[in-house]
């Protein structure tokens, strides 16, 4: 009988030394690599947090079990810091690998968190709403979403319920799937909010906008006023300028002016100006533009053309002076589109802080589609 050739002690020795020596520099590695991730999340470095993460969740592959809790909060690190990356939806075809690897990752934690919490655990509904937020079908994202607010509404946490529906209705509503269930989805975080939270809560004053907004493409101006009024002055509060500040100024202004308020668009048009952090020197900005009437006799030939104008726009935002500078196909479409013109709003020019007139130029083109 043949014998394989016995190592000798001192070798084995060494073998085993090495694998002691290497497993621990793993668990070294995972802890640094760690350590790391947490070092970069308190400082709010985006690029090192994604890093890091991936980091360790490769390392923690090869600490704990596939099916594991330890893992799956590892691969919800990693997914997070991807996603504040490729979200909010509709993804860039560039994104589109992380954003597959961010929505593997989330479905890796919801499956070992179902296995070891349950398929009703509250535990559920971060990878869910992961999962939906970086789901490239709407389809899909529904399902994840609508399991969420459902495990959400058995429990007693208001909060909850507010922040997991208006994550829905945030993620659908720009979707095919937008319905009116998904509609009531804000309505109804916001009068939990409302409810639960004081009036200058940054939850319940998006909320406020979004609802606002809604009444305001539903064309409610009666409901969406006072909405997009009170997330104005809770911005108005703070020491720097939100952008749902920024959007609240620019329906009030399209509300205003479809109303004939001229007046009190004003306001809203100046306020836009001074936004921080606009600088002191701002070109000035469109903020509210209608489209021309297409002449009907030109529309009934098949007529095309365009037209070049210039304008002021004064320290108020009001279109002024509008010329003529160039057209083509007659008439009519100079007509229009000096009437339309005087209809347009905008932010003003500021230098140094204070706003002036200013000249621009456009061209309006009319095309008829064969």
């Amino acid at each position: 009988m043949s014998h394989g050739k016995m190592l000798p002690i001192a070798c084995l020795l060494a073998l085993t030394l090495g694998t002691s020596l290497s497993v621990h520099a793993s668990e070294n590695s995972f802890t640094k690599a760690y350590s790391d991730y947490q070092a970069a999340v308190e400082k709010g470095d985006a690029a090192k947090i994604e890093a890091s993460a991936k980091i360790a969740y490769q390392l923690g592959e090869a600490q704990y079990a596939k099916d594991s809790v330890d893992l799956a909060n590892l691969a919800l690190n990693w997914a997070s810091a991807i996603e504040k990356q490729v979200a909010p939806y509709p993804f860039t075809e560039t994104n589109l690998p992380k954003t597959a690897k961010a929505n593997e990752l989330y479905q890796l934690a919801l499956a070992n968190y179902k296995v070891h919490y349950g398929k009703q655990a509250l535990e559920l509904i971060d990878p869910l709403l992961g999962a939906a937020q970086t789901a490239v079908e709407a389809k899909d994202a529904k399902e994840d979403l609508l399991t969420a607010v459902a495990i959400a509404e058995k429990s007693d946490k208001k909060k909850l319920i507010a922040d997991v529906k208006m994550a829905a209705f945030n993620r659908l509503s720009n979707t095919e799937l937008y319905t009116r269930s998904v509609r009531r989805y804000a309505f109804d975080a916001y009068d939990i909010y409302k409810e639960i939270l004081p009036e200058n809560a940054i939850d319940r004053v998006k909320a406020t906008f979004t609802v606002g907004a809604v009444e305001f493409a539903d064309k409610h101006d009666g409901k969406a006023e006072p909405l997009l009024l009170e997330v104005v002055k809770q911005f108005d509060a703070l020491n720097f300028s939100h952008p749902y500040a920024l959007s609240a100024h620019a329906y009030l202004v399209e509300l205003y002016e479809r109303q004939g308020k001229r007046d009190a668009s004003t306001a809203h048009c100046i306020a836009i100006g001074k936004m921080r952090p606009w600088a002191d020197t701002q070109e000035q900005q469109p903020i509210f533009r209608t489209v021309p009437d297409y002449p009907m006799s030109y529309a009934q030939r098949g007529k095309s053309g365009w037209v070049q104008l210039k304008f002021t726009i004064d320290e108020h935002g009001f279109v002024k002076n509008p010329e003529i500078l160039a057209s083509k196909g007659g008439a009519l479409f100079e007509k229009e589109s000096i009437e339309t013109l005087e209809k347009w709003r905008y932010a003003p020019k500021f230098e140094n802080g204070i706003a002036v007139e200013a000249q621009t130029s456009v061209q309006l083109d009319y095309t008829i589609s064969r």
